[in-house]
């Protein structure tokens, strides 16, 4: 079928299996472009490893240092007549690229929060790698159906308090207009701790130290975003923001457990970045927009792949150790929270208008990106050309 891309709201509902393939090749060659990464992970476990940050983590693990990997994703195949998800295709993708390049990768399609997965994992890594050096905990989900309780819970984006009233744009349509979205009630922040929180990730290293699959000197890395004030509403002082606090709970219960054995974890701040995720949040697409203008012209703009490297390259390996802040956190964020970057956001912020949008803001860069994410706007694809979008996980 020729697939084009149909975008509804926040979402692209199509996807491309070859630009999928090409965006992730783009990834591939910068971490090859950038060198290898001496004393890099070597059993890499991913959980959350499709899109974004998860899928850059395995990248540079694969490519920067010849790891074998497992990954855990929950993505939609492709039925009569409608594409497969992009982490789908990212997923074959990486696969055929890994296994082409001589390294070991599994999958696991399904949902990381139930025991089921967890044992399944613990008794491939016990068959096939023996003991893995380095979890990366990346999971962005909607929704948890709790493992002991039974409970659904769903998490929300609202501020806590009061109602937040700020600017944002519809990416698609290039409107700038004013939101107001409602504050939570304690069943949305504890339904999105529950989701977003770190419970997940605690379960999932008390289920690979119970089982003797954690090497000694294990790392563990999750990852979060704290943002400039502007955003803090909606995002750090939000539903979401508390959800990421508790993820920090959980690092410093991890690290405790995880030192007797020379190992580590911790919390890695991002930079904001055109994700999947980061699309469905109110006010953070114009935020983004700015921001993207003000780090191209400064010449520090970054996007996943990049900032992954650098953390691995720079915080966790080549004879580094991680650089924390006052809160035990990496900050790979930092050039995007540097004084003079966020001063320039701060001027343009109130001046922004839907006809102004194209020249004090890179709304064009921030499309580009956010199409690229489903596999679109891709050198070297024809899109005008045929494509099966039936591939069967590797």
């Amino acid at each position: 079928m020729i697939i084009k891309p149909k975008v509804r709201g926040f979402v692209c509902v199509t996807a491309h299996p070859e630009g999928c393939a090409a965006h992730v090749q783009e990834w591939i060659q910068h971490v090859k472009s950038q060198g290898p990464i001496q004393g890099g992970p070597k059993k890499v476990l991913v959980i959350g490893s499709s899109t974004g940050y998860g899928l850059a983590s395995r990248i540079s693990a694969a490519f920067g240092s010849g790891a074998a990997t497992i990954g855990i994703f929950f993505e939609r195949p492709s039925e009569e007549g409608r594409p497969a998800t992009p982490g789908w295709y990212n997923s074959i993708a990486f696969t055929r690229a890994a296994r082409a390049a001589g390294l070991y990768a599994r999958n696991f399609m399904g949902d990381a929060f139930t025991n089921e997965m967890k044992q399944q994992v613990v008794a491939a890594i016990k068959a096939d790698l023996g003991q893995v050096d380095l979890v990366v905990y990346s999971l962005a989900a909607p929704r948890r159906t709790h493992p002991v309780t039974g409970v659904v819970h769903k998490s929300c984006l609202k501020p806590v308090g009061t109602a937040y009233t700020n600017k944002t744009v519809d990416t698609d349509k290039g409107i700038v207009s004013e939101v107001t979205i409602d504050p939570a009630n304690d069943t949305d922040v504890a339904d999105t701790i529950a989701v977003m929180g770190g419970e997940d990730w605690e379960l999932w290293i008390k289920a690979l130290r119970e089982a003797g699959v954690l090497a000694p000197g294990a790392q563990s890395v999750a990852y979060s975003y704290i943002g400039p004030e502007v955003t803090w509403a909606i995002y750090k002082n939000g539903t979401i923001g508390l959800a990421k606090n508790d993820l920090e709970r959980a690092a410093r219960a991890i690290d405790a457990q995880l030192k007797p054995s020379g190992g580590r974890a911790f919390i890695s701040v991002n930079k904001a970045l055109v994700t999947q995720a980061s699309s469905a949040i109110p006010v953070v697409p114009l935020y983004i927009s700015i921001l993207y203008k003000i780090m191209k012209a400064a010449g520090t703009h970054e996007g996943c792949i990049e900032q992954i490297y650098r953390l691995f390259a720079t915080q966790m390996y080549n004879g580094h150790t991680p650089k924390f802040d006052e809160s035990g956190r990496v900050r790979v964020d930092d050039w995007e929270m540097r004084p003079e970057i966020q001063a320039a956001v701060v001027k343009i912020w109130p001046a922004v208008t839907t006809e102004n949008l194209p020249a004090l803001t890179d709304i064009a860069g921030y499309r580009e990106e956010f199409l690229k994410l489903f596999g679109f706007g891709l050198n070297g694809v024809n899109y005008d050309a045929e494509t099966e979008p039936h591939l069967p996980m590797e």
